[in-house]
């Protein structure tokens, strides 16, 4: 595990891979997947996601945009999403990237009509720089017009500190047990909300115990409403759920849309 002070937000990502759709599917569900489809059926263009992992919101994107790219920075996590993409035969439509989000790996005058960074991708960023910097290359993607979809976790600073609670448990495919043992640091001085997982794996008798830690930064909606102005966007809504509702700071998601301008 790395130090507080030092971690880089995609650290922990490749470990995670194996156990993401695991827990997510007990967490997250599909409370989204409606809310993200409908922006890319109405972008009427390219849509590229920012930090697609394993692809819980690609697939169904994918189906709706008329083109989509994603692109993520670890490679274990790409490799099930390409699997997914294969199996949905979206081959032809679809183009997955590894690299980093902070320089967009795309040609001088590529374009897109909508770029998604879904359920706190964006507070992987661990300082204002690589935030500033994944805005300035977004902005360079995008023309005018085009549509900027960042979805916020609020309860990060609210978050109780606990150590090493049971949280889930339950099959995994190929016969296999899992158990996660997860404890919750806030490193309030720099911002941090430090989530150290322990995924126990049995196959049979044998047991393979899995560490990590994955980090998110604390980041306001005023904070991002105004590095989004900076890097020449202009604020369309600010939402307080996935159907429309009108956003507060006790919401339970924060979803900002902006256009480029």
């Amino acid at each position: 595990m790395t130090s507080d002070t030092s971690a880089a937000g995609w650290q922990g990502w490749d470990a995670y891979a194996p156990f993401y759709d695991w827990e997510n599917r007990r967490t997250i569900g599909r409370r989204d997947v409606r809310f993200w489809t409908d922006l890319a059926r109405r972008a009427d263009g390219a849509v590229l996601e920012l930090g697609c992992g394993t692809g819980r919101l690609s697939v169904p994107v994918a189906r709706a945009a008329r083109r989509f790219v994603g692109i993520d920075r670890s490679a274990p996590m790409l490799r099930r999403l390409r699997v997914r993409i294969r199996r949905a035969r979206l081959d032809g439509k679809t183009s997955i990237l590894r690299g980093d989000i902070r320089a967009l790996p795309f040609r001088r005058r590529w374009r897109c009509r909508l770029v998604m960074a879904p359920y706190g991708m964006l507070q992987s960023l661990l300082s204002d720089e690589d935030l500033a910097r994944m805005l300035e290359s977004v902005a360079g993607v995008l023309p005018r017009g085009g549509r900027f979809g960042i979805d916020l976790v609020p309860e990060l600073p609210r978050w109780q500190e606990y150590h090493r609670r049971v949280g889930l448990r339950g099959p995994m495919s190929g016969g296999r047990r899992v158990t996660l043992i997860e404890s919750v640091r806030q490193v309030r001085e720099h911002g941090l909300t430090v989530f150290d997982q322990e995924f126990v794996e049995w196959r049979g008798r044998r047991r393979t115990v899995h560490r990590f830690s994955l980090a998110f930064r604390t980041v306001s909606v005023p904070q991002v409403a105004a590095r989004l102005e900076q890097a020449g966007f202009r604020i369309d809504a600010v939402l307080g759920d996935y159907a429309g509702a009108e956003w507060s700071p006790d919401a339970e998601v924060w979803v900002i849309i902006a256009r480029r301008v």
